[in-house]
């Protein structure tokens, strides 16, 4: 949730913001009147609550009808501080639910525009020329299946459109992939986390998932808890009501975990192999830091995120998202995407996010700083997850069939340096 005393401040600031993410300015103002409204209403009960007690000290020392006068008087009086209680609480509800559909305000320098608004911010690796090799581009599928490590069918037999099993080296590759993410975050200073992958709404909401991307989301009804699409979720629910020591720098936190995404409103969209399904795994780096080092955090994880998909020896770009395709919590978001040989494009394999203290608002997590307590900072990104594998097989396909592997992933792999198709 954005800073209310910045919305009072700077209200056409927000509205920009608004504008940039494509999104209606005019809640502002509505959030401003349910504000001013809230304030009027608490003024006028403190004044009653004060008139109140004043009156409590005058029926002790009266006597007879003036007694009489003033325990009547005390009796409306009472009736009328309540009415203005509830008045005040019910404005403060109607603030504060306007005030969480705003979106975070976007960082100076962010591209304004939807999805296809952003900005390449830079090309890292050479992509390969397979015709110059003599080589037949093949899909990750196509490669997957000569190999024996991916399942479509029998997962759609199971679990239906959008699962499937990774089998042998498929299921190794995964594992190899989420272990290294996990050694380089440790060794980056992040504590390894396993994650609950099942939240309550109180969380979901905290963090800002569940404004307009809540289709996306799996609610389990009966039990009233969602299955989370990233371990962000439970790490930013990690500290909630908690006020935390960052004097000796960040908390960072590596969470590893099961990740669930309905993928509604993406009909016809990468539905061969597993470029968008509705389970994966995932290692999401996650950082609380004060609010005047947020900027310098983010720009550290897409370091680290870039470290990684260079050792995978992957060609890829680095873009910088446009406000109206950042999620809700987001203040600038950096994507990393590899590139994808079997359909010549570029396909998002990790993002990061500085979201400033817009979730940290909304789930009261609080440091103690000069002026008191304040709202810290959080940041997240992923350092690896299942769809690395297809920019992985497709980027490093050879001729016959086989696969290249990175040195960062031999040790876990019991040291192969090429997976051979199955016959």
């Amino acid at each position: 949730m954005i800073d209310l005393k910045l919305l009072r401040a700077q209200p056409d600031l927000v509205k920009d913001s608004q504008r940039s993410r494509g999104e209606d300015p005019d809640v502002v103002d509505r959030v401003l009147a349910a504000d001013a409204e809230h304030r009027g209403a608490l003024a006028d009960f403190e004044t009653k609550r004060a008139e109140q007690k004043a009156l409590g000290k005058d029926v002790a020392q009266a006597q007879g009808d003036a007694k009489q006068a003033l325990l009547a008087r005390t009796k409306t009086l009472a009736a009328e501080v309540k009415e203005l209680q509830a008045s005040a609480d019910a404005a403060a509800a109607r603030a504060i639910e306007l005030a969480r559909s705003l979106g975070n305000i976007p960082e100076a320098g962010v591209p304004s525009g939807g999805e296809d608004s952003f900005a390449v911010l830079r090309h890292e690796g050479e992509v390969r020329d397979f015709a110059a090799e003599g080589v037949e581009v093949a899909d990750h599928l196509a490669i997957a299946e000569g190999l024996k490590a991916i399942d479509m069918e029998r997962g759609a037999k199971v679990s239906g459109a959008r699962f499937y099993f990774l089998t042998g080296v498929g299921a190794r590759l995964e594992l190899a992939i989420l272990n290294a993410a996990m050694a380089v975050a440790q060794d980056a200073g992040f504590s390894p986390m396993i994650t609950p992958t099942l939240v309550r709404p109180e969380t979901m909401a905290g963090t800002g998932f569940l404004g307009k991307h809540a289709d996306e989301i799996y609610y389990l009804e009966r039990d009233e808890l969602y299955l989370t699409g990233t371990s962000e979720v439970a790490l930013a629910g990690y500290h909630t009501d908690e006020i935390l020591d960052l004097s000796s720098g960040p908390l960072r936190y590596a969470g590893w975990s099961a990740c669930y995404r309905r993928e509604a409103g993406s009909a016809g969209r990468d539905t061969r192999g597993i470029i968008r399904v509705h389970q994966f795994h995932k290692v999401e780096m996650f950082s609380y830091v004060t609010a005047a080092d947020a900027a310098a955090e983010h720009a550290r994880f897409l370091e680290i995120e870039e470290r990684m998909l260079q050792a995978l020896e992957l060609p890829y770009r680095v873009i910088d998202t446009a406000a109206g395709d950042l999620g809700m919590s987001a203040a600038r978001k950096f994507d990393c995407e590899a590139w994808l040989p079997s359909q010549e494009r570029w396909m998002e394999v990790t993002s990061t996010s500085n979201c400033t203290t817009y979730q940290a608002r909304r789930l009261n997590v609080r440091e103690r700083g000069e002026r008191g307590t304040e709202a810290v900072a959080t940041v997240n990104g992923t350092i690896g997850t299942t769809r690395w594998i297809v920019a992985l097989l497709e980027n490093h396909q050879q001729a016959d069939g086989s696969v290249h592997v990175p040195e960062i992933l031999r040790p876990y792999l019991g040291g192969v340096e090429r997976l051979e198709p199955v016959a």
